[in-house]
Formats: C-alpha cells, sequence, structure tokens
C-alpha cells in the first residue's frame, strides 16, 4: 500500500477477515471518502489497491460497474443494473482464489424473471382488464402461460451466449451425477458384472441430462431445486402472491410445479411495476446466494473452507450511478431480513455526495444523529473505534422510526494527511494471517480422491474376495448359500444350498462327460417346476432339500450317485406335483465330490431353513464319511429331519433320532454275506481269509472302516482263519494294488476269501492283479464286498467292469427292483415324466436304473413328503419329523417303505437288501446273477438255503 490510509484500511479489512474465520460477525458496508474534495481521486487509486491487494490474499472479490451507463433510467434502475452481471461466477475472481467458485442460483433466477418480464413477447399479453373481473382472470391466465413459455425457452436462467450454455449443461450434468450414482449403487445389489453397474449410472445420468434439455419445457425437478426452494418459501415475496400454495413436496409434481408457476408470475408482475421492489430483490437474492455459498452445515464444509468473506468493490457510488440507491438498497433488506451475510461491500464516494449517505430523499440533516467525536491517534485506531462503535449501534439504527438512517453504513474519512502516497521504501504489504483450515485438507477434492481410490481398491479387494469365496457374487454383495471350496484333483467347486441364479452344473470340471449334460438338464427341470409351483400354489407347498455329490473330477464318478440320485427326487416331484393338492419344491445342495464338503453343506441348509419356514427335511447325504455325525447333529439342531436312500451307516440311526434311511445297515450287509461265506467255509480246505480296505488316514471316508470291521467280525464268526488286514493308498486317483497283489498271492497262506471294503472304482484294479500274480491266478478266490459294487455295470451287461478268471465276486446291493417291479408305477412314471425317456421302455435292468440309486432316491423323497403333507395339510418341520415315524406307503420303486416299526435311538428292519454273485463266463463276459434278496418292508431274515451259492440255483 502507497499511503498511510491504504495501510490501516487494509489492515482493517484483514481485521475483519480474520474475525470473519472464527465468528460470524456482520459485515459492514464501508464507504471511503476524502475529507478534502480535490482528494476524491486519491481515494479511488486507494480502493484500487485495495482490490489488488485482497485479490492477492485470496479474496472472492467482485467490481460492479459505476461508469455512466447511456440511457434515461432511473437511479433505481441504474442501481439494479450494477447487481446486473454478479450472477456470473466469473465475475468473483479467478481460480487463484479460495476454494472452488460461487454459484448464484437465486440471482440468475431473479435475472431470468426480469427477462421474461421485459421479454417483447409479453408486452401484448399483460392484463389490461381489472383484477378480480372475469376477463382480468382470463387474461392473467394467458399472461401466465406466455410467461412460462418464455421462461421455458430460456431453461429459467438468464439468457447467455452459446459458450455459457455449453458450461450449463455441464452443470446439469453435475446436477444429476448423484442420480446416477444411485442408479449404479441399485444396479449393483442385484449383482451384475461391474461394467453393467457403470453403464446404468451412466446411462441414467446422460437419459436425465437429455430429458432436461429436451426444448421449449421446464428443466427436469425444477421444484426441487435450492432455489426454488427459496423461491417459494422466504417471506419477501409473501406480499407479492395471491394466496398461492407455497407447498414443494418431491413426491407432488404436479402441485408444487403449480406454485412456482403463480409465484413466477406474480412476481414477474410486481417487478413490471418498478419501484424499489425489484432492487431489493436482486440484492435478497444476492446475499441468500452468498450465505448458501458460505454456510457450514452444508455437505462439502464450504463454510469452513471459505474462510475469507466476499468483497464486492464500488470505486465511485453517485445519484448518477445508482450507487447510493445500491447502498440504501443492501442497509434496507439487512434491516429487513435481520440475518447476517457475509457479503463486506467496501465503496468510493465522493466527498460532496458523502451526505447522501445520511439523508433521506428530502435532502434534509439526519435528526439526532451526533457526529462521531474525533480521536487523535492514527487512521487505524480510529477505524477499530469506529466499527465497534458501529457494530454496537446496530440494534437501535435498525429501528423502524429512523426511517432516513442507513445503519449498515460505515462511513471513513480520510484526511489528507494520511492520503499522501509515501515514498516507494515505505510501502508496506499487509500480510494476510491465513492458515488453510484443517477441514479444508481432510475434507477437500483430493482427499476425497484418495478416499474414493481407497474405497475403489477396498471395494475390488471386497469384490474379488466374494467372487472367490461365493459361487455368485457382485462388486458389493453375493449370494451366501453357495461357497467355493478346492476341489480333490485342484480347482474349485460349488458347495451349499443352490438359490437365486447359482447352477451346480455350471463348475463341472472335466470328466463330467454325458453325466454332467444330465445334471445341467435336471437342474433346470428342478427350477422349472420350483417356479411354477411358487406361481401357481403359493402358500401351499412344503420345500425339500436334496443334499448329494452334484461335483465333478477327472478322478472321481461321484457325479454319477448324483445325478440318478436327482433323478429320482425330480421324478418323485413331478409325480407329486401332478396327482397331489401340497405341492413340493426341491432346493439342490451340493457336497462336493465324494460329500467332502457336505459338513459345509449342511451350515448352509441350516442357516437357510432358519429363515424359511417351508424347508421340512433334507433327502441324500448318502455316503458315510467322518463329518456325518457332525452333519446329523447340526441339522438336528435347526429341526431338520433326514431320509437317505443308501448311506448305509449302522451307529447313526442308533446316535440321532432324525436320522431315517432306506439303505440296509453294513452290518446286516455283513450278516447276510455270512450266508455265504458259510457256504464257502463247507467247501473250502483253505480256509484263510483277509479284509483288503482301503486306507482313509487322508480321507473322511468311514464306510471303508465300517464295513472292513463288520467284514472282519463276520469271516472270525464263520470260522476263518484271518491273516493280517491289509490297507492300500490311493495316489491321483488310482489305487495302488500291486505289492498287496504280491503279498497276499505269495504269501505262505494264500486267502481262500478276501472282504474287499473298497470303492467300485478300485475292483478293476484289483481283478487285474489277482489275475497276473502266480499264487492267484491259478487259484479260485471269492472276493465279498458291500453295497458300493452295487453302482458297477459289468460286461454282460454292457459295461466295462468285470471280473477276472477264476474269481468269483459276491457283493451286497440295496435295491431289490426285480421283485418290486410288478408292484410299482415307477418305471411307467419315469417314461412319462423324463424327458430322455419319451417313447422309450424303461424297466428295473435298464441302465438308468439297474443301480438302485434312482429307485432310493426316489422312494425316500416319496416318504419324507408323506409325513410333510399329512392329511392334505402342509405340515411344519416338527411335525414332519414326528410324522415320519408313522409312514408306510407301498407300491414304491423298493417295496414298502416302513418306519412305523423304527425305535428311536435303534435299528429298524425291513430294509431291501440284495446278495449278488458275478462270475466269468467262457465267452470272457461277467455275468452277475442274484443268489437271494428281500424287497423294502419285509422283516423275514434271509436263509442259506434262499442264497444258496451251488452253480445254477442264483436267481439271474
Amino acid at each position: 500500500m502507497s499511503t498511510e490510509a491504504g495501510i490501516d484500511v487494509q489492515r482493517q479489512l484483514e481485521s475483519l477477515i480474520q474475525d470473519f474465520r472464527t465468528s460470524d460477525s456482520p459485515m459492514p458496508v464501508i464507504v471511503l471518502h476524502a475529507e478534502d474534495p480535490a482528494d476524491d481521486n486519491r481515494v479511488t487509486a486507494l480502493l484500487e489497491e485495495l482490490r489488488e491487494g485482497q485479490q492477492r490474499h485470496g479474496t472472492r472479490l467482485a467490481v460492479a460497474p459505476t461508469e455512466p451507463q447511456p440511457g434515461d433510467a432511473g437511479p433505481t434502475a441504474r442501481a439494479t443494473r450494477l447487481l446486473w452481471d454478479l450472477g456470473d461466477s466469473k465475475k468473483w475472481g479467478d481460480r487463484s482464489a479460495t476454494y472452488r467458485p460461487y454459484n448464484f442460483p437465486r440471482l440468475n433466477l431473479v435475472r431470468a424473471l426480469q427477462e421474461a418480464a421485459d421479454d417483447p413477447e409479453m408486452r401484448e399479453h399483460w392484463p389490461t382488464a381489472p383484477d378480480g373481473t372475469p376477463d382480468g382472470a382470463t387474461q392473467r391466465e394467458l399472461a401466465q402461460t406466455q410467461l412460462l413459455r418464455i421462461l421455458a425457452r430460456q431453461r429459467w436462467r438468464p439468457r447467455r451466449p452459446a459458450r455459457r450454455n455449453r458450461q450449463m449443461l455441464i452443470t446439469d450434468v453435475q446436477q444429476f451425477l448423484p442420480m446416477g450414482i444411485l442408479g449404479a449403487f441399485t444396479a449393483l445389489l442385484t449383482r451384475p458384472e461391474w461394467y453393467v453397474a457403470a453403464l446404468a449410472g451412466i446411462g441414467l445420468m446422460i437419459l436425465l441430462a437429455v430429458l432436461n434439455h429436451v426444448p421449449g419445457r421446464a428443466p427436469l425437478f425444477l421444484w426441487l431445486r435450492r432455489e426454488s426452494r427459496w423461491f417459494l418459501t422466504t417471506t419477501f415475496l409473501q406480499s407479492a402472491a395471491r394466496r398461492q400454495s407455497t407447498s414443494v413436496r418431491l413426491l407432488r409434481p404436479v402441485s408444487s410445479w403449480r406454485a412456482i408457476a403463480a409465484r413466477a408470475y406474480d412476481v414477474s408482475e410486481a417487478m413490471r411495476e418498478g419501484g424499489p421492489f425489484p432492487l431489493q430483490l436482486y440484492v435478497l437474492a444476492l446475499f441468500e446466494d452468498l450465505r448458501d455459498s458460505h454456510r457450514r452445515r452444508s455437505w462439502d464444509l464450504r463454510g469452513f473452507k471459505r474462510t475469507r468473506p466476499p468483497v464486492l468493490f464500488l470505486r465511485r457510488i453517485s445519484q448518477e450511478n445508482g450507487g447510493v440507491e445500491l447502498i440504501k438498497a443492501v442497509s434496507d433488506v439487512r434491516s429487513r431480513r435481520s440475518e447476517l451475510d457475509p457479503l463486506l461491500i467496501v465503496a468510493g464516494v465522493a466527498a460532496d455526495d458523502a451526505a447522501l449517505l445520511d439523508r433521506g430523499t428530502d435532502g434534509e440533516p439526519q435528526a439526532n444523529r451526533p457526529e462521531p467525536p474525533s480521536r487523535p491517534g492514527r487512521l487505524q485506531q480510529r477505524l477499530r473505534h469506529w466499527y465497534d462503535e458501529w457494530a454496537g449501534n446496530l440494534r437501535a439504527d435498525q429501528s423502524p422510526s429512523r426511517t432516513n438512517a442507513l445503519p449498515w453504513v460505515l462511513r471513513v474519512p480520510l484526511p489528507r494527511a494520511e492520503l499522501v502516497e509515501l515514498r516507494q521504501s515505505d510501502w508496506a504489504c499487509v500480510r494476510a494471517r491465513h492458515r488453510p483450515p484443517l477441514v479444508r485438507v481432510v475434507w477437500s477434492t483430493y482427499s476425497l480422491l484418495l478416499v474414493l481410490a481407497l474405497a475403489v481398491g477396498a471395494g475390488v479387494v471386497h469384490a474379488r474376495d466374494l467372487h472367490h469365496t461365493y459361487c455368485s457374487a457382485g462388486m458389493l454383495s453375493a449370494n451366501r448359500d453357495t461357497v467355493r471350496r478346492p476341489a480333490s484333483g485342484g480347482g474349485t467347486e460349488c458347495v451349499g444350498i443352490a438359490t437365486g441364479d447359482v447352477r451346480f452344473g455350471t463348475y463341472l470340471q472335466g470328466g463330467s462327460g454325458g453325466q454332467g449334460e444330465r445334471l445341467r438338464e435336471l437342474e433346470d427341470l428342478v427350477r422349472a417346476e420350483n417356479a411354477d409351483v411358487l406361481r401357481r400354489h403359493p402358500g401351499k407347498y412344503v420345500t425339500v432339500v436334496y443334499a448329494g455329490p452334484l461335483s465333478s473330477s477327472a478322478a472321481d464318478s461321484s457325479l454319477v450317485k448324483g445325478a440318478e440320485e436327482l433323478t429320482g427326487v425330480y421324478l418323485a416331484q413331478r409325480v407329486v406335483n401332478e396327482n397331489y393338492t401340497v405341492k413340493l419344491r426341491v432346493l439342490l445342495a451340493n457336497g462336493g465330490v465324494d460329500m467332502d464338503q457336505q459338513r459345509v453343506t449342511a451350515d448352509e441348509i441350516a442357516e437357510y431353513a432358519e429363515h424359511d419356514p417351508t424347508v421340512v427335511g433334507v433327502v441324500g447325504f448318502g455316503r458315510d464319511l467322518q463329518s456325518s455325525p457332525d452333519v446329523t447333529r447340526r441339522l438336528h439342531a435347526v429341526g431338520l429331519p433326514i431320509v437317505s436312500g443308501t448311506n448305509s451307516a449302522t451307529y447313526l440311526p442308533k446316535q440321532f433320532s432324525n436320522w431315517f434311511s432306506l439303505a440296509a445297515p453294513d452290518e446286516d450287509q455283513a450278516k447276510a454275506l455270512g450266508l455265504v461265506v458259510r457256504q464257502l467255509r463247507a467247501r473250502t480246505k483253505n480256509p484263510y481269509a483277509l479284509v483288503l480296505a482301503r486306507n482313509t488316514k487322508q480321507s473322511q471316508d468311514r464306510y471303508t472302516d465300517e464295513q472292513a470291521r463288520y467284514g472282519g467280525q463276520m469271516l472270525h464268526r464263520e470260522g476263518f482263519r484271518l491273516l493280517g488286514g491289509q490297507r492300500y493308498d490311493v495316489a491321483n486317483g488310482n489305487p495302488e494294488l500291486r505289492l498287496h497283489a504280491e503279498s497276499i498271492c505269495r504269501g505262505r497262506n494264500v486267502p481262500s476269501v478276501i472282504y474287499f471294503a473298497g470303492r467300485v472304482e478300485d475292483i478293476g484294479p484289483l481283478m487285474t492283479q489277482l489275475s497276473t500274480v502266480p499264487g492267484c491266478a491259478s487259484r479260485e478266490i471269492s472276493i465279498l464286498t458291500g453295497d458300493d459294487l452295487s453302482k458297477a455295470r459289468f460286461s454282460g451287461t454292457g459295461g466295462r467292469d468285470g471280473v477276472a478268471p477264476r474269481i468269483t465276486l459276491y457283493h451286497a446291493a440295496l435295491a431289490e427292483l426285480k421283485e418290486a417291479s410288478s408292484t410299482t408305477a415307477f418305471y411307467e412314471e419315469a417314461v412319462q415324466y423324463l424327458p430322455w425317456l419319451k417313447g422309450k421302455q424303461a424297466t428295473y435292468d435298464s441302465p438308468d436304473f439297474a443301480s438302485g440309486q434312482t429307485a432310493l432316491a426316489h422312494d425316500a423323497t416319496r416318504a419324507l413328503y408323506w409325513a410333510a403333507s399329512l392329511d392334505d395339510v402342509p405340515q411344519s418341520r416338527a411335525a414332519t419329523w414326528v410324522n415320519l415315524r408313522g409312514v408306510k406307503l407301498d407300491g414304491m420303486a423298493t417295496g414298502t417303505i416302513d418306519f412305523t416299526h423304527a425305535p428311536l435311538y435303534g435299528e429298524r428292519h425291513g430294509h431291501s437288501i440284495v446278495l449278488k454273485r458275478v462270475t466269468r463266463t467262457p465267452q470272457g463276459l461277467s455275468e452277475a446273477e442274484v443268489l437271494c434278496s428281500r424287497t423294502a418292508g419285509s422283516t423275514e431274515p434271509l436263509s442259506v438255503r434262499e442264497c444258496s451259492t451251488d452253480p445254477g440255483r442264483g436267481r439271474h
């Protein structure tokens, strides 16, 4: 600053600005004038230095044009012209100013209304008939329609050049950005791919922006804009309204639009009449926009970031340029509103015109307004004293009785001595004590970008984790009823209960072959049937969960079991839904390859059942594993009974009251095979026997251990001398039997009977080893094994499995299908409801049914459904559990399913069982024959006579 007055005034301005940082101090209209008219130009130069200094300090400032304007408009119109362009944010400094540019929606709305009211097209539409008459009402309605048409053409904004229109388009796109984000977030809830959600958000934003700029109509959501809400609710405009509604509601756009239209016409009509109203409305709109721009309680905390108040500079105000009228309007509006706004006005006035700010319109001196006493000292002390005195007198000076007072004006007379330019070495730079506020650092665009980057990164990591953990996942959510788990043989498999869009067939790996296609087809059939049940029979159905091995791997064939069991479950569902009132809904649950993940599956079923009361029980869990007790206990805790078709565990029904099975227990199978062993013992001169079992240390298999235990006990009981038991390993799906075969065949005592406690896929390699190793190749050997061999397809029936020469295979099977076939409609229903059997013939020995897996799963499902639909009414899961002990169904695929005599915590009788013998024919084929059998429901034990091993006595 080049003068003492400039230094002191600048320091006072900085003092006011520092007070603004910490409190809402009143901002005066500081009017500078020289004591001597000869120094008026020096005051103008001082104002220019103040402007440059504030601009360097980062203050948002504007300079109103006070140069003489052409035309003969009155003082009020000229004062309005001073505010005409202040709605342009570029008039308030450049990008070097603190925080982002200002926005003036209210001021621009007022200007748009004035431009529409002054439009030449409106001149002939203004009403001429008196208000209150029919003609006046009609003319007023037509005028309002025309005004709205003009405003719509202007987009309810001031007329701007094309460059500003493009900027307005960008502003509108920014306005719809939150809606685009909301649309993207809503799309994410459906768990699509990330790009689908992004396209949904961008598409919604572009659509709204395009609709917003349809020519000839008002912008979208006009009634929700902040300027519209202010326009309808400010008390300043109530005098212009004619008892019109001011209600603005999100869900009532029509009434809100009518309120805005009526208010716009009333205000335009009042502005057309002239007077002080248009000028005061401009001032009020400017104040409201600036107050909103410095509001601290806002989403961007802009009031904490804009720590310097805006400054409006008026170089030389006078009556001719409307500056005096503007100052009066500012003081009137502030006095009427009694609200603090952040605008600091610094104006210069000629010494001869300074008295105009203390006089009324009549030019008389103001009464009872003493001059402030002069005080010695520098101007800086006087300025502080004058400001304190001015702020203290605001309460009295705003009184309505003091009509000639301008309470918001602080006049500062500048003596000549302090306006004299100093030597350049004495010029002083008043430094701004400006420190960026903490909120500017914490809540800024850069911090927001950092937070967004971290959030996006966390979201990507979270989404990746969801995709690696769950089978169906989006960016933010996932279907938690199914999870991914490492699969045996590599890769991952999807386990759990399939809900939503999960399909287990999608996750099948190599080795699935035709069974994979069959599984996918069955999944689609079950889904279609479920959809039909939910759509046509809501509230009149029960839900059963099938839990089976619905995964595949190159090393295991458990998918064959899963596909065959699921066929039986679907067939039962179709039969029930076609013939019964209570419908059956089936949910699929995958326990993984060989049911290795069945504990996870049980947890998922239990969690799902807790919020779906229609789930009444579970069918499946057909493998006896180390986790089987935990699985049964977990489902017991949520009240779900289990009806298994093929799990032959002896201990489960003894330990759990919710366990029901159609499979003959391992102990019963061993006892039945003892009838064969007894006959073999009578004919052999070499009463040595051996138990050869799969090593289960690295697996969950419990079936093998149970078979080995009961088989060994049976051989000992029948009088065989047991050699030391042997365990073989499985590496990469291949059994390592060579060393065991050599040990068995080259030993001192070669066994004539081997009880094989292994899996069906291991029997072929065993036959190969025994048929080639000396000591066994020329000896008659009998191999006995459990029900897992029922899944084999021997060469005599078109399969690839077989037995070696001089070896006879005896095995148990769980389903007597031949004797039951004459009393069941199972095969006719299969042809009717299974698409791949249409037009074909189905019999008990068809490849699709020979193993008994399909029949057992069908019968288990029908038994569980019967208990869940007693008296043709959907039952609760607790009632289903109780009703199961009253189930007795005739005409099933395996005979009669009878749980009526099943004791609590005890073994029931009446399982279906078959003993088969497989021998090699002279033609080199493996032929299977039934030695003896019992259909389900029969409790009469098998006998040696029925199960005779004499040649030709078997029942083919």
